[in-house]
Order: structure tokens, then sequence, then C-alpha cells
């Protein structure tokens, strides 16, 4: 019984990861609006109705879709960013490991583009908090820790620079200089950096030693 249990999940896992497949190659193709499902289920091999034991509906699948390719994205920038990095460091390392996960065929139109024209930008952005928004609000919040960076408003911080990072995706796919865009990212990042110290400086009525 145990075994017929693991042998219908492993089917139905097969059969769910088939029809992300095929959607992300339809979707990336076509578009969201241009593709049906019975293009969906002839190119995933499957039922109509093995489509709908597991998916609501199309943009059910859809999401789907957004959410393995934000796994993607998030597994990447956290692989060249451990743990044990310095929090600059990890912040320009998962800012490049991110451009360059994104440059990945149709991921642009599909995260940034598409998404938030059919599941909403509500929707978009918890999908966000769960990958890559969180690894920039966590390396950002480490940063902020260690005093690396300045003090700011730890939410503003992620949303304004990860839609930075957004738009360098974008301009990239569209023929931009990767290396300038990561040299203005990197001087945001540099920005928020907290003021040299002030220690040894002269101050009012000192003099400074000769």
């Amino acid at each position: 019984m145990q075994q017929d249990r693991r042998t219908n999940r492993d089917r139905s896992d097969r059969t769910q990861a088939a029809l992300i497949a095929a959607a992300r190659g339809l979707f990336v193709e076509r578009g969201y609006a241009e593709t049906g499902t019975p293009e969906l289920v002839a190119a995933a091999g499957v039922t109509r109705g093995a489509l709908y034991h597991h998916f609501a509906d199309k943009q059910a699948l859809f999401r789907a879709v957004v959410e393995a390719e934000a796994a993607a994205v998030t597994t990447e920038v956290e692989r060249a960013a451990p743990a044990d990095l310095p929090p600059l460091e990890a912040l320009e390392g998962g800012g490049d490991a991110f451009l360059r996960a994104m440059a990945a065929p149709g991921r642009t139109r599909l995260l940034l583009i598409e998404a938030p024209a059919v599941l909403g930008r509500e929707a978009v952005d918890e999908i966000d908090a769960r990958h890559g928004g969180r690894t920039l609000r966590e390396g950002l919040a480490a940063a902020m820790a260690t005093g690396a960076l300045r003090p700011l408003p730890l939410d503003a911080a992620a949303q304004l620079l990860g839609a930075a990072y957004d738009r360098a995706a974008l301009a990239i796919v569209g023929g931009a200089d990767p290396a300038e865009c990561r040299a203005v990212l990197a001087a945001l990042v540099g920005g928020l950096r907290p003021p040299p110290s002030a220690a040894g400086t002269p101050g009012p009525g000192r003099r400074s030693r000769s």
C-alpha cells in the first residue's frame, strides 16, 4: 500500500512537472493570451483531465511556472552569496547572479512583463517575497546590521533596489551593455554605505596635529 502511494505520488509529480515545463515553453514562445489549454496538454503529453486535476485553470498553471522560475533565480543568487561572505560582497555577488539568471531565454518576459499583467501586482509581490525579494531583503538587513550599509527603512530599500535590478535585467535582455548596468547598480549599492568616519578630523576650535 505504501509503495502504491509512493508510485502514485511520483507519477503525479512527473505529470505536474511535465505540465509546468511544457507551459513555460509555450508561454515564452506565444505569450499567455495566445496559449490555449489544448496546446498545453498536447505539449505535455497528458490529458485535459490531468491538467485540471493538478491546476484549477490556465492561470493557476501560469502561476506555477512563475513560481518555478522565481525559485530558480533565487537558487542561483543564494549559491553566489553564501552566508560566510562579507555582507557587501554577498550583495554584489547575489546581484550579479540575479542578472545572469534573468538572462535565461524568456525569463524576463515571464517574470517581469507577463506575470504582473496576468496575475496582478499583489500576487507577483507575494511570489517575490518568497524568493528574490526575500534574498535581497535579507542581504540588506545583514549589511545594515554590520554597519556595512547605513541604517535605512528596510522594506523601502529592498523594494527600490529590487526595482533597479529588475529594470537592469530588462535592459540587458533588450541589448544594453551588461557591464554598464552592473557599474550603475554597484554605484547605487555603494551610495548606501555610511559616510566616512569623522574620526581624526579637526573639530571646531581644534587644531590638527602637524
